[in-house]
């Protein structure tokens, strides 16, 4: 099938099949693959572009080995510390991240998995913002069980967020504390609870190509309501703190592929779209991307919101998830 025409099958809501998306990945020319996805978006979701803000709640001290994360207890990164904070902090934030032009907003805490008191702090924080703020609330806290995913459910949270972060075959190179089995274990018990799914991963690990189509397939199989892709920001003091950027182009290479397979998805550009697109996104956006996070990361600052306010002002762009 042609560029034109899968891309003709997408804009009416039919993502690509397995063997069109590995054609997708290799196809010679990327701006060309960019363009037609960028049609794809506005003629799926319109001009609104998903907002996000991350508040991360628990910071530091995870047990796990992901290589490039600063906040691994096994590094020597400098990325500081805090434990939960009281709930009343939480609902603030919710409220000025709204204030601010966010519509999702979603709490992250770095451990393993969620001890059963914490759990039951981050739900009654959830209860909070649902019915004071009124934002919708997503939640990234590590490994779940099918039980523990239905209390964020029943909390109110909307989606859950566990990014399955690379290639199954690369996997084991960047993290030995865990299996790429028990990432894929944990967005199906999130599903059987009736939460929507957000996951993703980061490009730029040193992945080839063809690990980033393995990658984006499995992506394709879970079928998320959000796809979150991260751009390696190399942190001092981990494993990865001297890896080089993507060879350019390849980034839009992969928000294009996963627009042509995942139509009705929110495909978010997450961690280095200040640092490693060189223009805060705004070609990823025109090519397959309509979601962006806002105000920093969970160890990095990024734009302030006003600025990214006034990015999607200057490209006709609105803030909101928009239709699928």
């Amino acid at each position: 099938m042609s560029l034109e025409a899968c891309a003709g099958e997408a804009a009416a809501g039919r993502g690509a099949s397995p063997e069109q998306i590995k054609e997708l990945m290799y196809y010679p020319d990327e701006r060309e693959l960019g363009r037609a996805a960028g049609r794809v978006t506005r003629a799926v979701w319109g001009d609104g572009v998903d907002v996000e803000q991350l508040h991360n709640i628990k910071k530091n001290s995870c047990s796990e080995d992901c290589a490039f994360c600063a906040q691994s207890a096994l590094y020597d990164t400098d990325a500081g510390a805090y434990q939960l904070p009281p709930a009343g902090q939480i609902v603030e934030a919710a409220g000025r991240a709204k204030e601010q032009g966010a519509g999702s907003y979603c709490l992250v805490a770095a451990w393993r998995r969620p001890p059963p008191g914490d759990l039951e702090r981050v739900c009654g924080a959830v209860r909070r913002i649902r019915s004071e703020v009124g934002i919708d609330v997503e939640c990234s806290l590590g490994f779940l069980d099918e039980s523990e995913a239905r209390m964020l459910k029943s909390a109110g949270v909307r989606r859950y967020n566990h990014n399955l972060e690379t290639a199954r075959s690369k996997f084991a190179e960047i993290c030995t504390t865990h299996t790429y089995q028990d990432r894929v274990d944990t967005l199906l018990a999130a599903r059987r609870a009736g939460l929507e799914l957000c996951t993703g991963g980061i490009i730029g690990l040193g992945e080839t190509r063809g690990q980033r189509l393995e990658l984006a397939l499995e992506i394709a199989q879970l079928a998320p309501e959000e796809v979150t892709v991260n751009m390696l920001v190399p942190v001092p003091g981990t494993p990865l703190e001297m890896q080089p950027q993507l060879p350019p182009g390849e980034a839009l290479r992969v928000f294009a592929v996963l627009r042509l397979a995942l139509p009705r998805s929110i495909i978010k550009i997450s961690g280095g779209r200040e640092t490693a697109t060189g223009d805060s996104g705004r070609e990823l956006l025109e090519a397959g991307a309509n979601g962006i996070i806002t105000s920093g990361y969970l160890t990095m600052g990024g734009n302030e919101p006003a600025r990214d306010m006034q990015m999607l002002e200057q490209m006709g762009r609105s803030p909101g998830a928009g239709r699928a």
